[in-house]
């Protein structure tokens, strides 16, 4: 087991490597543990990664969670577990796909916006893209109602952020008048294609960058001969009714969650190993958004 202290703007991160694998240790009330790229790898022995941690060289986390990642969905683990709601999209062939899956509306979208002039295309990680990224970024200080979190950073912290998985991750770019206006980083896990980052100028909405990105993910996606694109959760918003236009489905993966300590089977117990915010009542959460909306539109018109 080998530790490393990673030092963030206002937290430290800890780092652990259990059995070639390097696992992330997040601090708050209840310290969870998990493996630091689940979406890219799974955990090779459960039961040997709780004996570790279990162990008196143990980092000192209270909980452990790790996944099963898609398309193996049925739980296989003797561990308490929950299910993620991911947005997946099956995918045969960008034909099907083209015609058979998404529906008349969005393929015309996405004719219309070709005529208009757009271009997408895959490109490098070079700092011709990062500079169009930092555009994107520096356009809003707020989308979707809340502050947006990458907003205000430069060059070089937006360069050094994104490059961690550039080496199984694929560049895409929508182009108008030589301006990239939306990009998409998509990354190769292996079973899937991960959409794992999306993103498209606001001052450019009317041209519909965020489809022809998503009908190139599923083209490179088809290519790769990965049955699945998954677009990271599935949210009751209007994120989600865009991913259900596009042929995205919501799909139920098991999460297992592991009690190594008292404050974990007590977090385990009352349902607080989700986190303090999950505990929050649905209709509650919602009413909680509408106020924050608002606030945010009202201090940002």
């Amino acid at each position: 087991m080998r530790e490393t202290l990673v030092k963030g703007v206002s937290t430290r991160i800890r780092c652990v490597e259990i059995d070639g694998q390097t696992y992330s240790l997040t601090d708050g009330p209840v310290r969870t543990i998990s493996l630091e790229d689940d979406w890219y790898e799974d955990v090779r022995n459960p039961a040997a990664v709780v004996a570790a941690l279990r162990g008196p060289s143990g980092p000192g986390a209270d909980l452990f969670t790790f996944w099963q990642r898609p398309p193996d969905v049925e739980p296989v683990h003797n561990y308490h577990h929950e299910f993620d709601e991911l947005a997946v999209l099956p995918i045969s062939s960008y034909e099907d796909w083209w015609s058979n899956t998404i529906k008349s509306r969005i393929r015309t979208t996405i004719r219309k916006s070709a005529k208009q002039g757009v271009e997408v295309k895959e490109v490098d990680y070079d700092d011709a893209f990062v500079e169009g990224m930092e555009g994107i970024f520096n356009e809003a200080r707020v989308r979707q109602g809340r502050p947006f979190w990458h907003f205000g950073k430069d060059f070089e912290t937006i360069k050094k952020q994104f490059s961690r998985f550039v080496h199984r991750e694929r560049m895409i770019g929508a182009y108008f008048n030589g301006q990239m206006i939306g990009f998409v980083m998509l990354g190769n896990a292996g079973r899937f294609s991960l959409l794992g980052q999306i993103l498209s100028s606001m001052r450019h909405r009317d041209k519909s960058p965020n489809n022809v990105l998503i009908a190139k993910s599923v083209e490179l996606a088809a290519q790769q001969e990965h049955e699945q694109l998954v677009y990271w959760y599935w949210s009751d918003d209007s994120l989600s009714e865009f991913k259900r236009r596009c042929g995205f489905q919501k799909i139920a993966a098991p999460r297992y969650y592991v009690p190594l300590t008292y404050k974990g089977r007590l977090a385990l117990s009352v349902g607080a190993h989700r986190g303090l915010r999950n505990m929050i009542p649905p209709t509650v959460k919602h009413r909680l958004k509408e106020l924050r909306n608002r606030w945010y539109s009202a201090r940002n018109p």
